[in-house]
């Protein structure tokens, strides 16, 4: 019998195989849970900060993220309503020499195929799909995991890393359902070649207008761009699907007044032959920032990415945190000396805070970037006066502790 610790995870995400390719990098085995039929992401994009590239980076994945990621050269802030630029925020090599590693951009599926093929390479990992969660006991020496399939495994460790509605938070916690945040992110996206060339781009662009706000970046080394709108309104019925069919013209209505360059960006978006994917559309659901360690890990059981501090997409840090988390449970995992129970509490004791200040100031940055009014005027002469020194987040890039 091998006396290799066993971490059972439970979801097939970006947090779920980020957790257990540093679980396999600590020493432990690997059984990993997805309830989809086959290991997919939407066609999204995300951004990268230094604070989660560098964890990429110290896991070998360097030449692999250059690879397929982009890395634009600046962020770049303009008003929705006049298209004046409001601020700017240099990128590049700039992150580079502040931070020691890059600002990128990414294709959700190619960071979740990255993460699959170093899980792949590593070894030591069995990956079952269509295996939903059932259920699991903790009876402080070992987890055992039941599937809906009626399969029950016993494992030293389980983490819960599947999404805002987890389904491990609400058998720990049970704390009742994610809240809808009045919130729709329309997404899509665009082959650059095929664009009129005034509105192609190799950097992040952040539109902000009244009650909406829209953003844009280079995916897939470039030759694609990423775009999602958030506007303010009223959910589909069907809150538990994921993404619904969004019509062009919802958002074209939603976009009210706005600039003629963003009118005519999602124009571009609209036509068919300049744009094969359809707008989806994506309620945004989360909870209030975490109060406690307790939140996160309780005896045998630890959450994870979405399922631990779902926040709202406006410091671009949610795939990133849930990266951070992996790090951070690696190394707990790795602690030899102390029972797992310990390990456990003791990621969780390292992460709650900062999860929250996330959580807590993508809330806040949410209500700047949709202010109305004298708040939107104020915001736009403070970012004319001080761009760089709003945009720069070095508690957030920087090395974390």
């Amino acid at each position: 019998m091998s006396s290799t610790q066993q971490a059972l995870i439970v979801g097939g995400g970006i947090g779920g195989l980020a957790a257990a390719l540093a679980a396999l990098r600590a020493g432990w085995e690997v059984r990993l849970f997805e309830r989809a039929a086959n290991f997919s992401e939407v066609g999204a994009g995300v951004q990268l900060g230094p604070n989660v590239t560098r964890i990429l980076h110290g896991w070998g994945l360097a030449d692999e993220l250059r690879a397929v990621a982009a890395f634009p050269h600046r962020l770049q802030v303009r008003c929705a309503l006049t298209g004046a630029e409001l601020g700017q925020l240099p990128l590049g090599q700039r992150a580079v020499e502040r931070y020691g590693a890059p600002y990128a951009t990414i294709h959700r599926a190619d960071i979740h195929g990255l993460l699959l093929h170093a899980v792949l390479r590593q070894g030591g990992a069995q990956l079952r799909l269509d295996e939903p969660l059932a259920g699991f006991t903790d009876d402080g020496k070992a987890v055992r995991l039941s599937t809906a399939g009626g399969k029950v495994v016993e494992g030293d460790a389980l983490i819960g890393a599947d999404g805002v509605r987890s389904r491990v938070r609400e058998l720990l916690l049970g704390d009742g359902a994610p809240r809808p945040t009045g919130h729709l992110a329309y997404r899509t996206m665009l082959e650059q070649a095929a664009l009129p060339h005034e509105l192609r781009s190799a950097q992040v662009t952040a539109w902000l207008g009244p009650r909406l706000h829209l953003v844009q970046y280079p995916v897939r080394g470039g030759a694609w761009m990423n775009v999602v709108a958030i506007v303010q309104g009223q959910p589909p019925a069907e809150l538990d699907l994921w993404d619904h069919a969004a019509h062009a013209a919802d958002l074209a209505r939603a976009m009210g007044d706005t600039c003629a360059p963003l009118r005519e960006l999602i124009r571009a978006a609209n036509i068919a032959t300049l744009n094969p994917h359809p707008w989806r559309l994506w309620p945004l659901a989360d909870r209030l920032p975490v109060g406690s360690a307790r939140e996160m890990a309780q005896g045998l059981v630890a959450l994870l990415g979405d399922a631990a501090h779902p926040m709202r997409p406006y410091l671009a840090q949610g795939a990133g945190m849930a990266i951070e988390d992996a790090a951070e449970l690696g190394r707990a995992l790795a602690m030899e000396a102390v029972d797992v129970s310990t390990r456990l509490a003791r990621y969780a004791l390292a992460r709650w805070q900062r999860v929250a200040r996330v959580q807590a100031q993508s809330r806040r940055n949410g209500g700047i970037f949709h202010a109305t009014g004298a708040v939107r005027l104020g915001r736009n002469l403070s970012m004319r006066l001080l761009g760089e020194r709003l945009l720069d987040q070095p508690w957030l890039y920087g090395t974390v502790s």
